[in-house]
Parts: structure tokens; C-alpha cells; sequence
């Protein structure tokens, strides 16, 4: 993995296969809403882009204070030393997204969507 690149292969081979993310945020209160795995979409700049259709919780913490945490995993990959299953912490700036380019883009593959919240990732550790 090069230096400049924050998502390991073992961070996009987790996405390959279902598990829950968690995505907490704080500002005007503590808040955790989930989502799928298979709903993260990477762009080749390693901002991780997720559909919001709620998320309204979220979205008013990130207006007072946009550091978010995620935490993602599955049974399906090995973690450290063979152990069933991995998992990683990401820590991030978040805003959302309401037009645009990424937003059609987002728009045509989860139709659901009101919103897009985009997360710049400063850090994705392996946490199993």
C-alpha cells in the first residue's frame, strides 16, 4: 500500500461482502445511524460517499461539528492472525451533498436518496 493511500486492500475487500456500518456523529447531541456495507461507494480519492435518505440527526451534528466516526466489518474476511472476521474504525470530516455530479451519480444507483454524505477519511484502522 502506498503512503498516501488511507483505505487498505483488506479495508476494500470488507465492502465486497454485507456487514452494518455504524456512522457516529456529535455537535448538538451524540448520534449513531447505520447503513450497509454494500452502500459505501469509494471515490479515487478515498472519500467514502453514502446515500442518506434520514440521516436528519446527523446532518444537524455535522452543521455544529463535521468529525464523524464509522465503524464497518464482516465475518467473511480474516483479520489479524487468521481470526474470523474483521473490522475497522475510520475517523473523518463529513458534509453532505445535495447536487452535483457525485450526487446524479449516487442518485442513479440508490434512488432512495435525499442526500449524499461524503466523508473525507484522515484515518481507517483495522481494529480485528
Amino acid at each position: 500500500m502506498s503512503e498516501d493511500k488511507k483505505l487498505s486492500e483488506k479495508f476494500h475487500e470488507v465492502l465486497k461482502h454485507e456487514g452494518v456500518v455504524s456512522i457516529v456523529s456529535w455537535g448538538v447531541e451524540t448520534h449513531v445511524v447505520n447503513t450497509w456495507n454494500s452502500f459505501l461507494v469509494i471515490t479515487e480519492d478515498e472519500r467514502i460517499l453514502i446515500p442518506a435518505y434520514g440521516f436528519r440527526k446527523t446532518e444537524k451534528n455535522v452543521d455544529v461539528n463535521n468529525q464523524v466516526k464509522l465503524t464497518l466489518g464482516t465475518r467473511e474476511v480474516l483479520g489479524y492472525k487468521d481470526y474470523p472476521g474483521t473490522g475497522f474504525l475510520v475517523n473523518g470530516a463529513a458534509r453532505y451533498i445535495s447536487s452535483g455530479e457525485e450526487y446524479d451519480f449516487m442518485k442513479e444507483k440508490f434512488s432512495f436518496l435525499t442526500r449524499v454524505l461524503e466523508v473525507t477519511v484522515d484515518q481507517a484502522k483495522q481494529m480485528l
